[in-house]
């Protein structure tokens, strides 16, 4: 009760602030969003966007009472974009030391686990002495990307990047690649709960690097501290009053939830 609170008196200065600034309250915040990567973010056949990271920010706009407005973008990391003020925050993205140099972070939204992915009985594991003369398949632009071209693309490993989840399974599974680097959750909903996914599996431990991120959070511009403060809060109370977990819980995260 005393974080919602102290939340409650937090947003109440900061969108008077706002106010003082602007002449008026904060009535929407603009996400950006690349619709292209089930179960975080995509269309379903009737065009609506579903997934973890819109059930979290229509969550987070209901306790704000704001609008969301979705912008569907082709780029993930378009921070040129959100400088711009073309939306106000990308959702869905790992904090790095990298990233920070551009943009300011939430809060975790939720952890994010990195796994190889392959033939059960291929024997590889995610390390260069197993990976060596194989190819690994990861989505091009994300942080398992960086991370396979620095730490292993040098030593003998090939790195072949796709553009959609749904052609790096395919090559997966038709043998063209050896083995993919994903996180747990896009990778099982594209192929490991699938009837093509049986003969795959999870091998060796979790990969973690700082490269990599261990959790997913909101980016914002930098100077935006009130709204960060305010997405802060709103997801504190949504922890607290339930509906977080309400709305993670079918994803099957892999880690433990981001306590308070």
């Amino acid at each position: 009760m005393a974080l919602i609170r102290t939340c409650v008196v937090l947003a109440l200065l900061l969108s008077l602030d706002a106010a003082a600034a602007l002449d008026q309250p904060r009535r929407e915040i603009r996400f950006a969003v690349a619709a292209q990567f089930p179960p975080f973010q995509s269309r379903n056949p009737q065009g609506q966007l579903v997934g973890l990271n819109i059930e979290l920010g229509n969550a987070l706009c209901v306790q704000l009472n704001v609008r969301c407005i979705w912008v569907d973008q082709v780029l993930v990391e378009d921070f040129p974009a959100l400088e711009a003020r073309q939306f106000d925050a990308i959702m869905g993205m790992a904090p790095t030391s990298k990233r920070r140099r551009w943009v300011s972070f939430t809060d975790n939204l939720y952890p994010f686990t990195t796994r190889l992915v392959a033939r059960r009985n291929s024997g590889l594991i995610p390390t260069v002495s197993s990976l060596k003369g194989k190819r690994v398949g990861v989505l091009l632009g994300s942080n398992r990307e960086a991370f396979a071209l620095s730490k292993w693309a040098r030593k003998g490993v090939t790195v072949k990047s796709f553009w959609l989840n749904d052609e790096l399974v395919r090559s997966l599974v038709a043998g063209d690649i050896d083995a993919t680097l994903q996180g747990t959750v896009e990778i099982r909903d594209a192929l490991l709960d699938t009837a093509d996914g049986q003969a795959f599996d999870f091998l060796g431990p979790a990969v973690s690097a700082e490269l990599l991120g261990d959790g997913v959070a909101i980016a914002l511009r930098k100077t935006d501290t009130a709204l960060r403060s305010e997405l802060n809060c709103a997801l504190a109370q949504l922890m607290q009053n339930g509906e977080y977990q309400r709305i993670i819980q079918p994803y099957r995260l892999e880690a433990p939830p981001f306590g308070r």
